[in-house]
């Protein structure tokens, strides 16, 4: 039986493309799931929290601090992806955020990225740019958006 650190990185080894660099390796997404305040979520295909990790298709990872949350990463497993999926996660995250005490969310994206509509219809307006953040490979550089969304 798969533990939570496995479902995310099976999702995550299959949503991020390599050529951005923008994936966590174990380490980096076990040490960060240790931290205080820092939490996940996992959704199935019905977007609904699975039953068991093993039926994982997507998740969030998320720090709180203050009254201000930062979506980390979040992914869907391509072939989950146009579904509906990528819009329960974030109706679910934004929920639980609220339920944590936030009244800000921030998300920092590549620019281009293709979530970047699905993002927008949620309310996430950027307010921020870091020129040339992500560096991988033959692509880039491409410039990091901050996103912002303030909860009601």
């Amino acid at each position: 039986m798969m533990d939570a650190l496995d479902a995310i990185m099976e999702v995550m080894e299959c949503a991020f493309d390599p050529a951005y660099g923008e994936a966590w390796n174990r380490r980096q997404t076990g040490d960060s799931l240790s931290m205080p305040n820092t939490h996940f979520l996992l959704v199935d295909i019905r977007g609904e929290e699975p039953d068991s990790p093993d039926d994982a298709v997507g998740f969030a990872l998320s720090r709180l601090a203050a009254d201000e949350e930062e979506l980390l990463l979040i992914a869907v497993k391509p072939d989950a992806r146009r579904r509906g999926v990528g819009s329960a996660l974030l109706n679910s995250y934004f929920m639980k955020a609220k339920q944590r005490g936030a009244t800000r969310i921030f998300l920092e994206m590549r620019e281009g990225n293709p979530a970047e509509h699905l993002y927008h219809a949620f309310g996430l307006l950027p307010v921020g740019r870091r020129p040339e953040y992500y560096r991988s490979g033959n692509s880039g550089p491409f410039d990091a958006i901050t996103y912002r969304k303030i909860l009601d």
